[in-house]
């Protein structure tokens, strides 16, 4: 589909991820998540697993290359849900405020691997990353800015369309998913609550972010 920026389509999305695989990443994540990148060992990995570093190595050359593949997990999650209230039948408003609650869902529910893309953009900004890594890094936040350019256009429809009003499309993207992004570092569902609690704090951070937007609309539905 065009998108006026890039071209993304299902077929550019890997399939999900299982298997043996799958839990070596989810192992990863998890310690990615809890101690980042720089204090993560492919043996802390291997502890969580509850297995041995072969079992990693077999599918990953080194802790570059898996958090790499975290990295990359992270978006194709964020891919798989957003594409569909992207190309949703529906007025331009409404789809940004629904890809919006989908990103912050995402945020919240697969946060592990959320936080590793964080990390990662945070470490090509710093220059961290050693120079193996970074051409698979660059590569990597050029997928991402794809997933962002989605959000870009759905921007930049509706203000052509009347419904929000600001100056820049360019801060405008980028202050909206420094809002929509801010789950991860600030909340953690109560036990008991999730569902419910989740939905209400999901609905007062698109809220926000659509009202800063300029949108003056009704936000019900």
């Amino acid at each position: 589909m065009a998108t006026g920026f890039h071209d993304v389509s299902d077929e550019t999305i890997d399939v999900p991820v299982a298997g043996a695989r799958r839990e070596i990443l989810d192992a990863a994540a998890s310690c990615f998540f809890e101690r980042g990148y720089s204090a993560t060992s492919i043996d802390d990995v291997a502890r969580r697993l509850g297995s041995t570093k072969g079992r990693i190595y077999h599918h990953y050359a080194s802790k570059a290359d898996l958090f790499g593949d975290v990295f990359k997990t992270g978006m194709d999650m964020n891919f798989r849900a957003i594409l569909p209230e992207f190309s949703a039948d529906c007025p331009t408003h409404e789809k940004l405020a629904r890809m919006a609650r989908t990103h912050t869902r995402q945020m919240i529910e697969t946060k592990p691997y959320q936080r590793a893309v964080w990390e990662g953009v945070e470490m090509h900004i710093r220059s961290a990353a050693k120079p193996g890594q970074r051409s698979t890094l660059t590569e990597l936040l050029a997928y991402r800015d794809r997933y962002s350019d989605l959000f870009k256009t759905t921007l930049s429809e509706c203000r052509e369309n009347g419904l929000l009003d600001f100056e820049n499309l360019s801060i405008a993207n980028q202050v909206m998913f420094v809002a929509l992004n801010s789950p991860l570092f600030w909340y953690s569902p109560e036990p008991g609550k999730h569902r419910a609690e989740l939905d209400s704090v999901i609905d007062q951070v698109v809220a926000i972010v659509m009202r800063g937007l300029g949108y003056k609309g009704d936000l019900t539905s």
